[in-house]
């Protein structure tokens, strides 16, 4: 198969990219200065240009600001790019009778409930973010009405900035580290991520018109605070010989943010499992292989200040 990714450097980009190539796939990403989802009119002309020569057969739209905390003074820019961008990537899709999956985010609900959320839970975003990505659903369904929504939450990979690499990091100078410990979710790796979008693009190119669309949830099996995933992070860390911190449990008043996070971000993924038989491993199995992967690469020469 040859893909069509919106991004460059995000987690998912580069993850799909590494498994596309295990599989035998081709991944073509753009992005910036060539795709720029805050410029909307200029989106289809750009992906005209890229594929001028060969037409990939699926798009996975995984461009989006992602900065949760700034998109409260940047709210006009987040909804430009998270609504009004990826409803050109998927219009342009539909124009060229591709399938699209797009990337979105547990952040449009509001975190009140008090079991893990389904696809039809009433959406409620606490934020700009949230709200920005809940208009991004809403628009590339309504540009591509046969489009894939795959919520997600909590990535974290070898990949860019994440919540693994900050644990790791604070870790080598600090012998105790504050985690907040009443927000729970679904710690999920991006390398998972791919492997469940690639099969979904399989499904979707294999049998055009027998699979199910709209929104699906997709994270990792098992639950956890974020003071949970800063222990289990450090168990793996120190089984390979890397840095290590007593996590302090907080709560989260006493670590004040711009933007509100859901208290409970967990998403129920068996709509997906029963539409796709996609299911994604326990995320206590994905992340040792993240940690190691982390270490050694901070370990490189060029990483030693």
């Amino acid at each position: 198969m040859r893909i069509a990714v919106t991004g460059l450097t995000g987690q998912v980009v580069r993850a799909l990219a590494e498994r596309a190539e295990e599989r035998g796939d081709e991944v073509i990403a753009i992005g910036r200065p060539q795709l720029d989802l805050a410029m909307p009119d200029a989106v289809a002309g750009a992906l005209d240009r890229a594929f001028c020569g060969a037409m990939p057969d699926a798009v996975v739209s995984a461009a989006a600001y992602t900065a949760v905390d700034r998109a409260e003074s940047e709210a006009d820019l987040a909804m430009t790019i998270n609504a009004k961008g990826a409803a050109a990537v998927a219009a342009w899709a539909h124009g060229h009778l591709l399938p699209v999956v797009h990337l979105s985010t547990d952040y449009v609900f509001d975190g009140a409930k008090a079991t893990p959320y389904d696809e039809d839970d009433a959406v409620a975003p606490q934020g700009a973010y949230g709200a920005s990505k809940l208009a991004g659903e809403q628009a590339v369904m309504a540009a591509h009405p046969g489009a894939v929504i795959l919520r997600t939450a909590w990535v974290y990979s070898p990949f860019g900035h994440n919540f693994v690499k900050t644990m790791l990091r604070l870790a080598q100078d600090r012998d105790e580290i504050g985690v907040v410990a009443d927000q729970i979710g679904n710690p999920t790796s991006a390398l998972d991520i791919a492997d469940g979008v690639l099969d979904i693009i399989e499904a979707l190119t294999s049998h055009p018109g027998a699979t199910p669309r709209g929104v699906f949830h997709m994270t990792a099996a098992g639950e956890a605070s974020w003071a949970d995933f800063a222990r289990a992070i450090f168990a793996a860390s120190a089984a390979q010989g890397g840095p290590v911190a007593q996590v302090r449990a907080i709560a989260t008043a006493d670590y004040p943010t711009p933007a509100q996070r859901p208290a409970n971000s967990r998403l129920d993924c068996g709509f997906l499992a029963m539409a796709y038989g996609v299911r994604l491993p326990d995320w206590r199995a994905a992340l040792p292989t993240v940690v190691a992967r982390i270490l050694t690469e901070t370990a490189r020469p060029e990483h030693v200040a």
